[in-house]
């Protein structure tokens, strides 16, 4: 008695050969490779020239590279019919671009199973060029091609951009130095809580020339839409976006303003280290013990840290460090108050202690401070927006760093840029297998 809640095995259902204008007629399974034979569901015996009926003259086999099933990669063996037309001696083959592009190597079934590897699954070209069969260079281009037309030319990639971030990213380490890029990041979906951040771009250097030659290039509508730009404390960045984007708030986010602090302690520490011991500090110095301990937030101190700094500072020689250190806990707590105008109000005071005269001993405190008065109004302009932050960029260049480990390094920018774009350019939408 057949099982109501089976039907009878379809291996064109399957392997989804029918999407693909195909028809599976045999199998053959071997210890490392799956074939399967195909015809073209449709005839197609008709003259291309002048209409009339051809007839059938051979068969020629096409072998295309298919998604893989189980463990083992699939290759169709596609028998293509040809038709002669004995009106005009033409001849003709049966159409086959449903199931793959002219004189290409894999389905279209397996194009998408490879760019949903390498983008839905962070998958290396190399194991996705073992999946289906096919060498690697093969695979990579096949991938790039189809990741280009389908994602990364997509005229409404920039659509809805509202937030950017910008940073710099070391995409090559060389005997002659680090070769950098800059990276422009959607910051809208975070911003307004709707998914994550996705990567815009990537152009080569870093400099106010290059983001601002970007900015330049794109259309004056979508500039204008642009209301926030999260930077680091570089100046070349803020200076191309008050020229280019007028309109927009540039807003230093919190990273990189409690990491400015925090270099100062560490060179404020390091100096009162050389001045005392006339040496680099070792294992069992007071100041470098409590190294780590210092970058610790007051509030989250465990009994036997807080008494590790009382020590440390109960010390007289060490008081350029705990200043310093005070400092660097007062813009910790002002970005850790949940109410945001008591934060910038904290905020406001340090700046407003720190420009009104540092002593001249305390020489990492007054270059922060005057960095902090240069860009005041970049850092509290975080208080006003909150979500506003460039920590998701640096959270893409995390990834883009795996990327690099993972594919053992690229000497090939614009291969990296475009394996970066598929990497870390937010598409999931777009290839994820529900919505095929």
């Amino acid at each position: 008695m057949p099982c109501t809640a089976f039907g009878k095995p379809d291996l064109t259902t399957f392997c989804r050969l029918d999407e693909l204008g195909l028809v599976a007629v045999g199998q053959r399974l071997e210890l490392n490779r799956a074939t399967i034979e195909c015809r073209v569901a449709e005839a197609d015996p008709w003259c291309r020239k002048c209409g009339a009926e051809g007839k059938a003259r051979d068969t020629v086999i096409r072998r295309l590279a298919h998604e893989p099933f189980g463990h083992r990669p699939t290759v169709l063996m596609v028998r293509v019919r040809r038709y002669r037309c004995d009106h005009c001696r033409s001849t003709w083959r049966q159409d086959t671009t449903a199931a793959a592009r002219p004189r290409a190597k894999i389905s279209r079934t397996g194009l998408t199973w490879a760019l949903q590897g390498v983008v839905l699954d962070h998958l290396t070209v190399t194991r996705v060029a073992a999946g289906l069969g096919v060498s690697w260079s093969a695979a990579n281009a096949a991938v790039l091609a189809e990741g280009r037309q389908r994602l990364i030319d997509d005229s409404g990639r920039f659509d809805g951009v509202r937030v950017i971030g910008v940073d710099e990213h070391v995409w090559r380490h060389t005997r002659r130095g680090d070769k950098y890029v800059t990276v422009i990041i959607d910051l809208t979906p975070v911003r307004y809580k709707t998914g994550p951040s996705r990567l815009l771009d990537m152009i080569e250097g870093r400099s106010k020339a290059v983001f601002k030659r970007w900015l330049a290039d794109q259309p004056r509508a979508w500039r204008d839409g642009i209301e926030v730009v999260a930077m680091d404390g570089f100046t070349g960045f803020k200076t191309a976006a008050t020229e280019e984007l007028p309109k927009a708030t540039a807003v230093m986010d919190p990273f990189h303003v409690v990491r400015l602090a925090g270099d100062a302690l560490d060179v404020c520490r390091r100096r009162v280290q050389q001045h005392l011991h006339g040496r680099r500090g070792r294992k069992n110095d007071p100041l470098y013990k409590a190294r780590r301990t210092l970058h610790t937030g007051a509030g989250l101190l465990t009994d036997r840290q807080r008494d590790r700094l009382n020590v440390l500072f109960a010390v007289e020689d060490h008081v350029e460090v705990e200043a310093t250190w005070g400092i660097y806990q007062r813009m910790i707590a002002a970005y850790r108050e949940p109410d945001r105008k008591i934060g910038k109000m904290a905020m406001q005071a340090v700046i407003d202690s720190l420009a009104s005269g540092v002593p001249p001993p305390l020489i990492e405190l007054g270059k922060l401070g005057r960095t902090l008065k240069h860009r005041a109004a970049d850092v509290l302009a975080f208080f006003d927006r909150p979500g506003t932050s460039n920590g998701p960029t640096e959270a893409i260049n995390g990834r883009l760093e795996h990327l690099r480990g993972s594919a053992l390094g690229f000497r090939n920018l614009t291969n990296y840029i475009a394996r970066s774009l598929l990497e870390a350019g937010g598409f999931r939408p777009l290839v994820h297998p529900q919505t095929r």
